[in-house]
């Protein structure tokens, strides 16, 4: 929906993104079809990044660490002065709900394209919002909110408001920090936990406590607000599918509202509730208010927090809300608003058409406890087809440069540990739920990412869940769900990789069915020496040996001797796996990766890796150690699972440990990793709080039990 206002105010002539990413991306697709110059900003990691290729100008802000390029404030004013813009739109995350962001902006004579300060300050101290909130009769969950009390103090109130206690950080967002609680042995520890992850992420370890509600549904309600005193809600969505905190699938309108027969008026409620929790602090422009409503109950809910900004989950909105008939964009509706236009639509304007589910594709590893995952981009294949929307840092296939006078290539950049690890949002949308979930989980199968290991093959499997399909949605449903573990490479896919590697494994067996080298060097394969030694015919007294290619994924080795013929080596039967065929999948080998071929096949991706002799060595060798180890046996060295720094470490050099135990804390991507003992013994610490470990490196080893230390203390291995 564009606006054409007869008078007021016009748009803006130049604005500059203060974000990277997928929403930078997004951002400025509104910016250049409304015809508006839009200025990029980039670290040192994002010189070749999509959104600074895609803007009309990009400004270099400082080195890769976000704290020295993105969340500087005077370097990303400095450049919205320098450039020209008249507005900066802040996305979400980074500065997005920083009042002082907003005060430097003012200063300078910049808009800031969302919420005034006074509703920043308001909403970003979930206390005092939660008091001011309450103030309109917006209900509110029971818990522990007074920011002069000491660990020790909110242990003792702790005892009066009961368990289970979920504890937020006050300055934060986005689930990061929060810890759930269900025992008062538990508390000290997680307190400590949670003030780490508030003062590295949001500079503020200030905490609430809220009563842990049980069988929750999470429902948020779309906002807007003018200068011109009217705000209204655009529908919801349910965001209920997390794991940690953490959205993972959303979906627009809410299935737990769709589902009731008074399901319209409990939407009208928490619109009106959201209202008012906007206009309780003068709100303007986009807004999320958040809500727990209960499953058992869902008459009964109660007001989170509001996020001042616009939503990672915003496209399911744009997909299903209509005013006067017509889909909005939401960034152009934040940027008429923060030109000081009228809203120009009222409440009886919005409707809902059909419904959308969004899913957030992360560099992670779902097989390995979602640990965050990093590396180059070898391969990127978004799903296409009716109903289907992919937003992403990513460029599409075949993209070219279209920002003129940039030299960079068309290369995809590399997902580092520095930022979220989200790298795409797969939307689908459909007439109704069924449909939009169909189209979602097709999508998602379609999806080809190579060279970083992704959910995308988890997600698929959790949108086709019984509990997802018929609605049975609840946060916890995720965390509760057994480990998954991705299925094991089918003699398709084993096919698939030694393809991919025959060129250079089968020289010598072309080569022996009389092609000659010249035709072998003019199709680009390696031709092996010509010696005696590197025949294959009979010569030999056993005849002529088939070739065979050692190939491994995880712990599973095989040989490969050609399409169709598989032999474990030193594991498990290569057709143990349940996994799919290679019927219509995709393979791929590249230079970044030459030892790997990755493979995409119904909906699943490996990476297959080609074994040389000392690797070969060396996995025949821990095979056979696995077999002699004893039950539960782990690695006496403890390592980095990614790369991270040091935030904490547990014992000291000479404890006694169990295996389990806690070891360090290491904090990557946002989040906080513990390395725990793999075996009982003595422990040497090798890292320090502050230092920097690489992935795999050495920040433990356990000496192993001997009869004469078993008597010892040992540090418990049950952390915190």
């Amino acid at each position: 929906m564009t606006q054409t206002p007869a008078e007021g105010p016009a748009l803006f002539d130049t604005v500059l993104v203060a974000n990277r990413g997928e929403i930078a991306v997004r951002v400025i697709r509104t910016l250049r079809r409304l015809g508006i110059r839009s200025v990029a900003v980039f670290s040192d990691a994002d010189a070749g990044a999509r959104h600074v290729r895609e803007a009309d100008l990009a400004v270099r802000l400082g080195p890769a660490p976000a704290r020295e390029s993105y969340l500087d404030v005077d370097a990303v004013v400095a450049a919205a002065v320098r450039t020209g813009a008249q507005a900066v739109h802040p996305g979400y995350g980074f500065l997005s709900e920083n009042a002082d962001f907003a005060r430097a902006l003012e200063a300078a004579g910049v808009v800031f394209v969302g919420p005034p300060v006074a509703s920043l300050d308001a909403m970003a101290d979930k206390i005092r919002a939660k008091e001011t909130v309450s103030a309109r009769d917006v209900p509110v969950v029971p818990g522990i909110a007074d920011p002069t009390l000491t660990d020790d103090q909110i242990v003792a109130e702790a005892q009066r408001v009961g368990f289970p206690l979920l504890i937020k950080p006050s300055a934060g967002g986005g689930g990061k920090g929060m810890v759930a609680v269900h025992a008062a042995d538990e508390l000290p520890a997680a307190l400590a936990s949670a003030r780490r992850t508030a003062r590295s992420a949001f500079g503020n370890d200030t905490l609430l406590l809220e009563r842990l509600i049980t069988a929750p549904r999470h429902i948020e309600v779309q906002v807007f607000a003018d200068t011109h005193g009217r705000t209204v809600h655009l529908g919801e969505r349910e965001c209920s599918l997390q794991r940690r905190h953490q959205k993972v699938i959303e979906e627009a309108p809410a299935p737990l509202l769709t589902g009731l027969a008074h399901g319209a008026e409990l939407r009208a409620r928490l619109g009106r509730a959201a209202v008012d929790a906007a206009e309780s602090v003068g709100y303007v422009g986009a807004g999320t208010v958040e809500f727990l409503v209960s499953d058992e109950d869902p008459d009964e809910f109660f007001f989170m927090e509001m996020n001042t900004r616009l939503q990672v989950e915003h496209p399911v909105s744009e997909e299903v809300v209509r005013v006067r008939g017509e889909r909005v964009d939401f960034v152009e509706l934040q940027l008429w608003i923060a030109a000081g236009q009228d809203l120009g639509f009222g409440q009886e304007d919005v409707t809902l058409e059909g419904a959308a589910a969004e899913a957030r594709v992360y560099a992670e590893d779902p097989a390995h406890g979602f640990l965050p995952a990093a590396g180059p981009v070898l391969l990127w294949e978004p799903p296409r087809g009716e109903g289907v929307r992919v937003d992403t840092l990513l460029f599409p296939p075949d993209s070219e440069d279209d920002a003129p006078g940039r030299s960079e290539g068309p290369d995809q950049p590399e997902v580092t540990g520095h930022y979220d690890p989200l790298i795409a949002k797969v939307i689908a949308s459909g007439a109704d739920r069924p449909q939009a979930l169909d189209r979602l989980e097709a999508a998602l199968a379609e999806s080809v990412l190579f060279g970083v290991t992704s959910n995308l093959a988890w997600l698929r499997d959790l949108v086709a869940r019984d509990d997802v399909r018929a609605g049975r949605l609840r946060t916890s449903l995720i965390d509760e769900a057994p480990a998954w573990e991705a299925p094991a490479p089918r003699a398709e896919v084993w096919d698939a990789a030694g393809a991919a590697f025959a060129p250079e494994a089968l020289t010598s067996a072309l080569t022996v069915q009389g092609i000659d080298e010249a035709t072998l060097a003019a199709s680009g394969l390696r031709v092996q020496p010509a010696g005696a030694w590197h025949r294959q015919d009979a010569w030999r007294a056993a005849g002529a040996p088939a070739p065979a290619l050692p190939l491994r994924w995880e712990d599973l080795s095989v040989l490969w001797r050609g399409r169709g013929s598989v032999a474990p080596e030193d594991g498990p039967s290569a057709q143990d796996g349940a996994g799919p065929g290679h019927a219509g999948g995709r393979s791929l080998r590249h230079p970044a990766d030459p030892d790997a071929a990755w493979v995409h096949s119904g909906g699943h991706t490996w990476r297959i890796e080609r074994l040389g002799r000392a690797e070969r060595v060396a996995a025949s060798r821990a095979a056979a150690a696995a077999r002699r180890a004893p039950a539960g046996g782990g690695s006496p060295e403890a390592r980095a699972p990614m790369p991270g720094t040091v935030v904490a470490v547990s014992v000291s050099t000479g404890e006694h440990v169990e295996a389990g135990a806690e070891l360090a804390v290491l904090e990557a991507m946002k989040m906080e990793h513990p390395v725990t003992a793999g075996v009982a013994g003595v422990v040497t610490v090798h890292v320090r709080p502050g230092e920097s470990v690489p992935a795999r490196g050495l920040v433990a080893t356990v000496t192993p039990h001997t009869p004469d230390t078993a008597d010892v203390p040992t540090t418990s291995g049950e952390s915190a």
